[in-house]
């Protein structure tokens, strides 16, 4: 038979081109539903995005939370779990999309979240979430398929986010799992980002209120010297934190006398010259030192001697501080612009230095005494200092000498003692001292560094 009378016979043209095509559509398939999911995820985080910028309120957001998780998952709905602080399990937010079911469903998960209570600080909680999965599937049946996983915020688990679908031919895919876990994610940066903006508000108002306690602690001190005749005054207190526990104080001994004055007319009374230190720092001793200040003036106007005052000032404070366990360091001195007599008491505050200008030389100003607050039945005692022209007198407080450099050396009080020496032989003046010793200070601590404990310098300069 001839070649062109042949039958046809059947070539595989046809099954190659179906097998060449059948991949490419595949393939063509399969990056058109990664493109299609890229987009989705894509749609999703801008979503979230913008909703956690835009919404100040967090259940604004969380509303928005079971919407996305259904979407993104093709699911019935999505119901949202948030652990409460008093051990209970709370529906936070549903969404369903059939709202005619959507009361019996929100009825059905709010009974089985209500009967799990859970133990504050208990962890792991895998086991609460086993519980409140069984509840979920006692109560919506068994038509209704269940998805979730954790809401962690910092490592902790603080709730969960359900998937729910009645479509029995609905799977659990590893792009939905991701998904929802981007959903869950974002909804702990919420939460979290709640909580950091509810801390920041409580320290703004902490803030607001130390800055009103530093104002009126400032306030309570004073704010100039004052004029007593023959000497020269100056001060200078620098709490480590806004409110302290240093304190001085001028206080003038004859307010309900009639003040004497001299032929220049000026008052010549006697002055009390305080220093004192409470044990601590920060508000607590700042609300000490300001009780320690109505008190102590107080009974400076009995008119008693400055042990008196200790002894009466240590047992009107003593069951105070003693409820606080705190203590107050307290140097009292009086001084008698007739006849340059420093009458004083201590109880247990770094003694005052007498730069002896007739001799170039440093001593201490001290007697016996116990911290105020130690024992209600404390005794101190009486001394008084003959100063003479040229004299000074420094009052401080331990913060200076305690000051430490990087390496942990203090300034400790031979280099005080030394460098009051200095100032006292080259300064002009009281003013010049204080700013000479709070340089050397800061020079030996570093001068970007700031020192951990309040400091406080008075100097008394006899002309």
């Amino acid at each position: 038979m001839p070649v062109s009378q042949l039958p046809s016979q059947p070539t595989d043209s046809n099954s190659s081109a179906a097998t060449d095509v059948t991949p490419v559509v595949a393939l063509k398939e399969l990056v058109a539903r990664l493109h299609r999911e890229q987009n989705k995820i894509q749609d999703l985080l801008s979503s979230l995005g913008f909703a956690l910028r835009s919404f100040n309120n967090l259940n604004q957001f969380l509303e928005l939370i079971p919407l996305m998780a259904t979407r993104v998952t093709d699911a019935d709905g999505s119901a949202l779990f948030l652990y409460k602080p008093n051990g209970q399990v709370r529906l936070e937010q549903l969404h369903w999309q059939d709202s005619g079911q959507r009361k019996n469903i929100r009825k059905a998960l709010e009974i089985a979240s209500s009967q799990i209570t859970l133990l504050p600080n208990t962890a792991p909680l895998a086991n609460a979430t086993g519980i409140l999965d069984d509840h979920m599937h006692r109560y919506l049946g068994p038509d209704v398929q269940i998805f979730g996983t954790a809401i962690l915020v910092k490592h902790t688990e603080r709730g969960w986010l359900y998937v729910l679908s009645r479509d029995p031919e609905y799977s659990w895919t590893e792009t939905r799992q991701k998904l929802v876990r981007l959903v869950a994610d974002q909804t702990a940066v919420a939460i979290e980002n709640d909580e950091l903006a509810v801390e920041l508000r409580k320290k703004e108002r902490l803030d607001q209120e130390l800055e009103i306690g530093a104002e009126i602690q400032r306030r309570l001190l004073p704010r100039q010297c004052p004029t007593i005749p023959g000497v020269v005054l100056a001060a200078r207190c620098k709490p480590a934190n806004r409110v302290g526990g240093d304190y001085y104080d001028f206080i003038a001994t004859n307010h309900n006398k009639i003040q004497p004055k001299t032929k220049g007319g000026t008052e010549t009374s006697r002055w009390g010259l305080v220093i004192g230190d409470v044990m601590g720092k920060g508000v607590p001793a700042g609300l000490i030192m300001t009780m320690m200040r109505g008190m102590l003036r107080g009974e400076v106007l009995h008119g008693n001697s400055p042990a008196g005052i200790l002894q009466n000032l240590n047992r009107v404070m003593y069951a105070d501080l003693e409820n606080s366990h705190r203590f107050v360091t307290l140097f009292y001195s009086e001084y008698n612009p007739h006849n340059r007599v420093l009458s004083y008491s201590n109880a247990a505050h770094n003694p005052p230095l007498w730069w002896h200008a007739a001799t170039k030389t440093v001593s201490r100003l001290d007697t016996l005494g116990m911290l105020i607050g130690l024992d209600a039945n404390s005794q101190y005692e009486d001394a008084q200092a003959q100063l003479e022209p040229g004299d000074t007198i420094i009052y401080y407080t331990d913060g200076l000498t305690d000051a430490a450099a990087a390496g942990g050396d203090r300034f400790d009080e031979d280099n005080f003692v030394a460098s009051f020496n200095t100032a006292c032989k080259y300064c002009n003046g009281p003013q010049e001292i204080v700013d000479y010793l709070f340089d050397q200070v800061q020079q030996f601590i570093g001068a970007d560094k700031q020192n951990t404990d309040d400091m406080t310098l008075v100097v008394l300069q006899i002309l």
